[in-house]
């Protein structure tokens, strides 16, 4: 039979802070510029004719079961309630028996941001 002994030193207060942190969601300022920098990249780089697709781009942080999502979201609608910017994404037919072809427009502009939340988040709870 062998016996296992283990000593700790030390205290809890690194912990307490980085958990203190965390309950303060100073991190939401981070969500919040990214928001507003994927806002403005959407708009760059959303194909335009009249420019009205290009500004109907907004963001929201949604909280749910203790996740924290920013969602972009644009809201222009052809008159059949359809969002533009998925016909320009993703293509769509024509009323003439055509088809437009799709154009990845928002995973290019989007993705820059995706790259730094992570980071960015992670600098605030840790280094404060």
């Amino acid at each position: 039979m062998s016996a296992f002994s283990l000593a700790v030193k030390g205290t809890w207060d690194r912990t307490k802070k980085y958990l203190n942190r965390l309950l303060k969601e100073d991190y939401i300022l981070v969500l919040e510029s990214a928001g507003e920098r994927g806002v403005e990249a959407l708009q760059a780089d959303t194909p335009k004719r009249t420019g009205l697709t290009a500004a109907s781009w907004h963001y929201k942080i949604e909280k749910s079961n203790g996740l924290i999502t920013i969602v972009w979201e644009n809201d222009n609608k052809t008159y059949q309630g359809d969002v533009i910017v998925l016909l320009l994404q993703y293509g769509h037919g024509t009323g003439r028996g055509t088809y437009v072809h799709g154009r990845d427009f928002i995973n290019p502009a989007i993705q820059p941001i995706f790259d730094s939340i992570a980071e960015d988040v992670w600098k605030v709870v840790i280094d404060g």
